[in-house]
């Protein structure tokens, strides 16, 4: 029977001067390290020597392995980094178009505005326009009115146009009776040529 150099986890922990709690935490640490490097002497358990190495490399390796994750992980960091940088550039770059297109229709709405704002005003410099042309032709009519009324005021009372109204309704009212009688008599003397009243 070949007897292998081992050491047991006791003798460890007095060599690396560390706890055999702290050996045997190592110890399941190690990804199959119990299958691959420890094996069973009676009563305790014996770790070989590429066991006892790796044991005593477990801070430096831990520290290259954590040395590793924290590379990869800055590497990762990084690529992420990038990612959002290059997300953020694109998202900036669309605010800056966004912006330009809210200044575009922030000019458009207030020339819209100063626009509509001319319009009232020139309607209301039309409506007040309109409103002395209105005063004048009132004024103008009124004055026509008055001129009128004096003009027919110094007439004689035949030549008045309301005079010479009634006197032409006067003569029509004439004329109706005066056809009505002539009629009457033009019957009366037809009536009156009888042959019975020549006896």
């Amino acid at each position: 029977m070949v007897k292998l150099l081992g050491k047991t986890i006791r003798q460890l922990s007095e060599e690396l001067q560390l706890s055999k709690q702290a050996i045997n935490q190592r110890i399941s640490s190690i990804k199959d390290f119990r299958s691959k490097h420890t094996h069973k002497v009676k009563n305790h358990l014996e770790i070989d020597e590429q066991g006892v190495k790796m044991l005593a490399n477990f801070d430096k390796q831990k520290r290259q392995d954590q040395q590793v994750n924290r590379q990869e992980r800055q590497a990762e960091n990084d690529k992420q980094d990038k990612k959002q940088t290059n997300i953020n550039d694109v998202l900036l770059k669309q605010l800056d178009v966004k912006d330009q297109q809210i200044s575009k229709l922030q000019k458009s709405l207030d020339q819209q505005q100063q626009l509509q704002l001319a319009t009232l005003a020139e309607n209301r410099q039309l409506k007040g326009h309109i409103q002395k042309l209105n005063g004048l032709l009132e004024s103008s009519n009124s004055t026509q009115k008055r001129q009128a009324t004096k003009k027919n005021d110094n007439l004689p009372n035949s030549v008045k146009p309301h005079n010479i109204k009634d006197k032409n309704d006067k003569q029509d009212r004439n004329s109706v009776v005066g056809a009505g009688k002539m009629q009457r008599k033009i019957h009366k003397n037809k009536t009156n040529k009888s042959w019975w009243h020549f006896w």
